[in-house]
């Protein structure tokens, strides 16, 4: 929850990141380690991969994204695009959410089928560079809003002003940033890029199938819904898990807590992504199982309802103000 903390010049400073009072010492447990980890016995049971349960996610993952585009060809009026573009917004938050797992390992045992499954069929459909992703990814672990942190410039500086808020959404609505993803995709595939060749190759084959089948529009579809409606869901969920925080080794102070709705769920954070201090805490437990890892988390005092917020709309509403501010920032 939006607090206020005093800086060393006594003035109090608008800040995202929970007091100390919030923060309750209560780890260890018998069932959870110091910094929130589950004991060896616990974590073995969360840790296993459900093969057949991430081969089904993944079928209709692939189902409620390429078919939803597939179906709008077939019934080819302007109602059923336009229900295309709006579904895929969420299609590729589903995309994105199941390469994480598979950039975790955490999607098959089989770590080759963990890999191809991950980068072509989930992954790079989605513009994401599973490979590279994983290595940076890894970073992001490691030390949360450290100085290797890939993505600190997209965390840095919450709360902002409402009108930098709404420059940043729109910005992403416009396909402004998504320009410059791509602009930097073909950059790196030209510099040798593998990978981003890879990325960039499919999507060229999946236009000229588009076009061959009489079917243009259905590619214009998928990377109009990605360039737009996923950039602005991709930053509301980004800042919902870290933006405003702080380096620490109290994850409670470098990633928020959100609760889960359904809608939010349904659209914005698929696939259990968004009990994500969860996912911190252990980054080796399935999506599958992060639900009662937050509840090991809740039941031991850890994590109480004075640092979670109600919903997502709430935490976006402590994200902005109308007026610039001073930000309290912390070491």
């Amino acid at each position: 929850m939006r607090t206020t903390a005093a800086s060393s010049t006594g003035s109090f400073l608008d800040t995202l990141v929970p007091p100390p009072s919030a923060l309750p010492d209560v780890l260890p447990t018998e069932r959870l380690n110091k910094r929130g980890m589950p004991v060896r016995e616990l974590r073995d049971d969360l840790r296993r991969i459900p093969n057949l349960r991430n081969g089904v996610a993944v079928v209709s993952c692939l189902a409620q994204t390429v078919g939803v585009v597939v179906l709008a060809a077939v019934i080819g009026t302007w109602w059923a695009w336009l229900a295309a573009f709006v579904l895929m917004g969420r299609g590729h938050a589903m995309l994105n959410s199941l390469a994480h797992e598979a950039a975790h390992r955490l999607l098959f045992t089989n770590r080759r089928a963990n890999d191809l499954v991950g980068r072509w069929l989930l992954g790079y459909p989605s513009f994401t560079a599973v490979m590279a992703y994983r290595r940076a990814h890894m970073s992001h672990h490691r030390d949360e809003l450290g100085p290797e942190e890939p993505d600190l410039a997209l965390y840095a500086g919450y709360p902002v002003p409402a009108d930098s808020w709404r420059r940043k959404l729109r910005r992403d609505a416009t396909g402004v940033s998504a320009y410059k993803n791509v602009r930097s995709m073909i950059r790196g595939a030209r510099a040798g890029s593998r990978e981003l060749r890879q990325v960039l190759a499919l999507h060229a084959v999946a236009l000229v199938v588009c076009v061959v089948l009489g079917q243009p529009l259905a590619y214009v579809v998928w990377f109009a819904s990605w360039a737009t409606l996923w950039k602005v869901v991709n930053r509301l969920r980004a800042i919902a898990e870290h933006g405003g925080m702080v380096r620490s080794p109290d994850r409670r102070l470098t990633t928020h807590v959100i609760r889960q709705r359904p809608l939010a769920r349904f659209y914005l954070v698929p696939y259990n992504i968004g009990w994500h201090l969860a996912h911190h805490a252990d980054m080796g437990v399935p999506w599958n199982r992060l639900p009662e890892l937050h509840r090991e988390l809740v039941d031991s005092g850890w994590v109480t309802e004075e640092i979670t917020y109600p919903n997502y709309r709430a935490f976006w509403k402590a994200c902005s103000s109308g007026a610039p501010r001073a930000r309290h920032t912390a070491a």
